[in-house]
């Protein structure tokens, strides 16, 4: 399983994201958090109210999450982390299920 962790600048892009990936079937499931990000940015320390995703996918579904989220994404440079996980064998099989 891999979760994918995408910032977005606020709980409308990332629920757009989040159904994007979802309709596609390329997740399986998104969680959206609101978070605040402390970053450098054009030679500054920016401070924002962001939200965060993290979508459950497989690893081998990580590059079209990657794409769509490039493709969508209000960011010049988005972050979009893969952060390999192990499930339960029950959520992992519902996982596999739900997604291309």
């Amino acid at each position: 399983m891999t979760l994918v962790y995408i910032t977005c600048k606020d709980e409308k892009e990332a629920e757009k994201i989040a159904m994007h990936l979802l309709k596609k079937r390329i997740i399986a499931c998104a969680n959206i958090f609101p978070i605040k990000s402390m970053y450098w940015w054009n030679n500054k320390i920016a401070k924002h109210n962001e939200n965060v995703i993290i979508a459950k996918t497989s690893s081998k579904n990580f590059r079209k999450v990657e794409n769509e989220v490039k493709r969508s994404h209000s960011y010049e440079i988005p972050c979009i982390l893969k952060i390999n996980a192990t499930a339960n064998k029950e959520y992992q099989a519902w996982l596999n299920k739900e997604i291309k």
